[in-house]
């Protein structure tokens, strides 16, 4: 088992603190989640059927607004279907590769039928609603993904799938009001990946107000602390044709290059094809 202060010291660096730590028992409780890390490389190994259905009922035991349950998951063990969505990705080998790969979505369409077959109109194909049917689906993912990681599974989420929204629902049979959110890839692990550094938490967290005054101090000092450890190749860069490839690439550069170039313009006029107003 990691202890605390190491498994703090990876996930942030060595420049943050942390204070005492959780006790032995709550440590050993929560550890998974604060060690956790994406898989992308699969062992040529079976999932069990048994152990699967375990999990997607972990999914659904998630939280969800009002208990309205609006999202679905599409579980792809079709190795065909897998690799037509891994086209759309050709460095997402692994999408095909996994033995399973999971879509999970927004659902609106379930409670449109309920409301219909009790007799009543649904009047609530509003933006909140579509908000809702993203962080069901969203909570479920994660909730799956703690249960895959406890198992000993390794899991992936990918977003590729809304970048080909309507080939995604076409593939998958979504009528109006069901949408994918993200994808996730689902196997025993090939190697233990590693972790992935993140922000400091004096940049996320907040006691009582929000504040960010001191936002670019964090962000230097978190852009220096990852590039020692997990520094941005050069075929990782963003958008090198608009901005070139820089010699020393820092996070905030990465992500600020990709912020500033639109992305899935058209989702939104694909939603409101599908039932949604937005309104």
């Amino acid at each position: 088992m990691t202890d605390f202060d190491t498994a703090w010291r990876e996930r942030f660096g060595d420049g943050v603190e942390h204070g005492a730590g959780p006790s032995g028992q709550e440590w050993s409780r929560i550890e998974g989640f604060l060690t956790h890390r994406s898989c992308r490389r699969f062992a040529d190994r079976p999932v069990d059927e048994a152990l699967l259905e375990a999990l997607l009922a972990c999914a659904q035991s998630a939280p969800s607004k009002s208990d309205l349950q609006q999202y679905s998951i599409v579980v792809i063990d079709d190795p065909a279907l897998r690799g037509a969505m891994q086209t759309w990705a050709s460095f997402d080998e692994w999408i095909a590769k996994a033995p399973y790969f999971l879509v999970f979505c927004g659902d609106l369409r379930r409670q449109r039928r309920i409301a219909e077959m009790r007799g009543y109109d649904h009047r609530n194909d509003n933006l909140d609603t579509f908000m809702n049917t993203a962080v069901d689906a969203g909570i479920a993912l994660a909730t799956f993904v703690a249960a895959a990681e406890a198992a000993g599974l390794g899991c992936c989420p990918i977003s590729v799938v809304r970048n080909h929204i309507g080939e995604a629902c076409d593939l998958l049979g979504l009528p109006d009001g069901v949408y994918p959110v993200a994808g996730l890839a689902l196997g025993w692990p090939e190697q233990t990946a590693g972790v992935s550094m993140r922000l400091p938490p004096g940049a996320v967290v907040h006691r009582n107000r929000y504040r960010d005054d001191d936002l670019p101090a964090l962000v230097a000092e978190y852009d220096t602390a990852r590039h020692a450890v997990q520094p941005i190749a050069p075929h990782k860069q963003r958008h090198p044709d608009k901005y070139g490839v820089a010699e020393v690439c820092h996070w905030s550069e990465n992500t600020a290059r990709q912020m500033s170039v639109p992305e899935r313009a058209g989702f939104a006029d694909f939603l409101r094809k599908r039932g949604f107003s937005l309104s």
